[in-house]
C-alpha cells in the first residue's frame, strides 16, 4: 500500500468515542486552559527571555515575542479546527495521518518527541539551576551540570560537569503522578498555575518602577556591536550573523523564545480526555495562548528595563538565573521577592514538565494503537488507566538527555520540533477543507486559507532564523525517524494490515 494510506476520519471518532477500553474523559475547559498555561509558563518565560535578548534581540525581545506569537495564533486557530473536529490523543500526529498520509504522519510523530520530550528535559534542566540558586549554589557544579559543561570560576578553579542529578528526582516525581491518574494530575497543576501566574504579574507590577529608560536604547542592538568575552578571554556572543542583530535579531529572538509558546498545543493532546472536547478544545487552546501572550511581552519589557541587555550574555552572570539576578542586583529592596520568584519558578517548570510528558505519553499511545511504535506504548495501568508503561519509558528517555545534555541544545531542538509541527497542522487544515468540507466542524478557523498560509510561512521563517549547528542535528534525527520507520513502523502499521 502507499507511503501515503490516509486513516479514515471515521475510524479516528468511533476510536476517540470507545470510553471502555481508552482513556477517561475528565477534564473541563478551566483544567484545559490551566494545562496550556502550565505549559506554556515556565523556562522559556523565566529562562529563554533573558537568553534571546542577550543572544540576538537585546531589549527588542518584546518585539520577538509577538512575532512569535503572531505565528502561534495562526498555528494556534488551525490546531483548534482540528482538536474540536478530530478530539483524540495525538495531537498533530493524528491530523497529519488523516490529511497527509501515514509517512507524514510519522515525520511529525517523529518530529514531536523533540518537541515534548526534549521540552520536559530542557524545563528539568532550568528546575535543577533555579533549584541551586535557592539553595545558595549548594549543589555541587559536578553534580547539576551534563559533561559536556564547564566553566572555571573566579578563583581559578577548572570545574566539569558530571551528571544533572536533581533533574531526574523531578522527573521520576511527575512520572509517578503522572501514572496516578490525569484528573490528579490536572489539579496539582492548576494549583501551581495559579502560584506562578500570581508571582509574574508581581514581577511585572513591582518592577515596572525600577525600569530605566537607557536600558532600552537602543532598542535593536546595532549591527556593530562587538563581541562579548567571559573573565577567561573566551568569545561567549558574536553579533556579526544577519539574525543577531537589528531586525534579523528580532527574528532570531522569536525562534528562540518560540520555546516559551509550546504549551498550546500540548492541550490538544488531552482531547481524547476531554468531557465537551467539540466546545472546550478551542477554549483551551486560544485561551492559554492570549493569556500568555499579554503576560510575556509586559514580562520581557520590565526584565530588559530593569537589567541592561548585555547582563544577560553571560550565563554565569545572569542569563541561567535572570530574574532572580535582576531583582538582587537592581532591586535591591526586594530580595524577597526574588526567593519567591525563584520558589515559584521551581513549581512553574513542575508543570510544564507534568504537560510535556502528559502530551508526549498521550502522543506515543495513539502511535502505539496505530502499530507504528512497539504495544507497551499503548498500555494502559489496569486501575489508573494511563499509559504508565509509556511514562516509564519516556523517564529513562527523558531522563537520559536531562542529565548528561546541555540545556541550550535540547531547548533549540524542541523549538524546531514545534515549528515544525506548527507548519504541518497548518497545511493540514487547509487540505481537509478542500477534500472534505462536508465534515462537521464545531469551531472553524477564520480566513482559510490565509490564515493556514501565514501560519505556515511565519513558522517555517522562524525555523531558518533556528542555528545551523540546531537544524543539522535536527534533521539527522529526522533521518533517524525515516530509518525507523522503514525497519519497522511501515511492516506493523495496523491500517495496513
Amino acid at each position: 500500500m502507499s507511503l501515503f494510506v490516509k486513516k479514515p476520519l471515521d475510524q479516528i471518532l468511533a476510536q476517540a468515542a470507545d470510553s471502555e477500553k481508552g482513556l477517561k474523559r475528565t477534564l473541563g475547559a478551566g483544567n484545559l486552559i490551566a494545562l496550556g498555561i502550565g505549559a506554556i509558563i515556565g523556562a522559556g518565560l523565566f529562562v529563554r527571555t533573558a537568553a534571546a535578548a542577550g543572544q540576538a534581540a537585546g531589549p527588542a525581545v518584546t518585539l520577538s515575542f509577538i512575532v512569535a506569537a503572531i505565528g502561534c495564533a495562526f498555528a494556534g486557530l488551525c490546531y483548534a479546527e482540528f482538536a474540536s473536529m478530530i478530539p483524540i490523543a495525538g495531537s498533530a500526529y493524528a491530523y497529519s495521518y488523516v490529511t497527509m498520509g501515514e509517512l507524514v504522519a510519522w515525520i511529525i510523530g517523529w518530529a514531536l518527541i523533540m518537541e515534548y520530550a526534549l521540552g520536559a528535559a530542557t524545563v528539568s534542566i532550568a528546575w535543577s539551576e533555579y533549584l541551586n540558586k535557592l539553595l545558595g549554589g549548594g549543589i555541587p557544579y559536578e553534580w547539576c551540570h551534563s559533561p559536556f559543561e564547564s566553566f572555571t570560576d573566579s578563583a581559578g578553579v577548572y570545574h566539569q560537569g558530571i551528571m544533572n542529578a536533581p533533574a531526574l528526582i523531578i522527573l521520576l516525581a511527575l512520572t509517578l503522578l503522572l501514572i496516578k491518574g490525569t484528573q490528579e494530575s490536572a489539579l496539582v497543576n492548576a494549583v501551581i498555575v495559579f502560584i506562578k501566574v500570581a508571582i509574574v504579574i508581581l514581577f511585572i507590577a513591582i518592577g515596572w518602577q525600577f525600569i530605566r529608560p537607557e536600558n532600552h536604547t537602543p532598542y535593536l542592538i546595532p549591527a556593530d556591536t562587538a563581541p562579548i568575552a567571559d573573565q577567561a578571554g573566551k568569545i561567549i556572543a558574536d553579533y556579526s550573523g544577519w539574525n543577531k542583530h537589528g531586525w534579523g535579531g528580532v527574528l532570531g529572538g522569536a525562534a528562540i523564545v518560540f520555546f516559551a509558546f509550546i504549551g498550546f498545543d500540548a492541550v490538544s493532546t488531552a482531547a481524547q480526555e476531554a468531557k465537551n472536547p467539540k466546545r472546550d478544545m478551542p477554549i483551551g487552546i486560544l485561551g492559554s495562548l492570549v493569556i500568555c501572550t499579554i503576560l510575556y511581552i509586559l514580562f520581557g519589557h520590565v526584565l530588559t528595563g530593569v537589567a541592561p541587555w548585555t547582563d544577560f550574555v553571560d550565563p554565569e552572570k545572569g542569563r541561567e538565573a535572570s530574574v532572580a539576578y535582576a531583582i538582587s542586583t537592581y532591586m535591591t529592596d526586594y530580595q524577597w521577592l526574588a526567593n519567591a520568584v525563584t520558589v515559584a519558578i521551581l513549581a512553574g517548570f513542575s508543570s510544564v514538565i507534568l504537560v510535556m510528558l502528559m502530551g508526549q505519553s498521550r502522543i506515543f499511545y495513539t502511535m502505539s494503537n496505530d502499530g507504528l511504535i512497539p504495544k507497551a506504548f499503548g498500555e494502559l495501568h489496569p486501575k489508573f488507566k494511563t499509559p504508565y508503561k509509556s511514562n516509564w519509558i519516556l523517564f529513562f528517555f527523558v531522563g537520559g538527555f536531562a542529565a548528561f545534555v546541555p540545556g541550550h541544545v535540547a531547548g533549540d531542538l524542541t523549538s524546531f520540533g514545534t515549528l515544525f509541527a506548527f507548519v504541518l497542522v497548518s497545511i493540514g487544515v487547509w487540505i481537509l477543507r478542500v477534500k472534505s468540507p462536508e465534515i462537521e466542524r464545531p469551531f472553524k478557523a477564520p480566513m482559510v486559507p490565509v490564515v493556514c498560509t501565514l501560519g505556515a510561512i511565519i513558522c517555517t521563517a522562524m525555523i531558518v532564523g533556528l542555528d545551523m549547528q540546531t537544524l543539522k542535528v535536527a534533521f539527522l534525527w529526522m533521518a533517524i525517524g525515516l530509518v525507523v520507520y522503514f525497519a519497522y513502523s511501515r511492516h506493523h502499521s495496523k491500517l495496513k494490515k
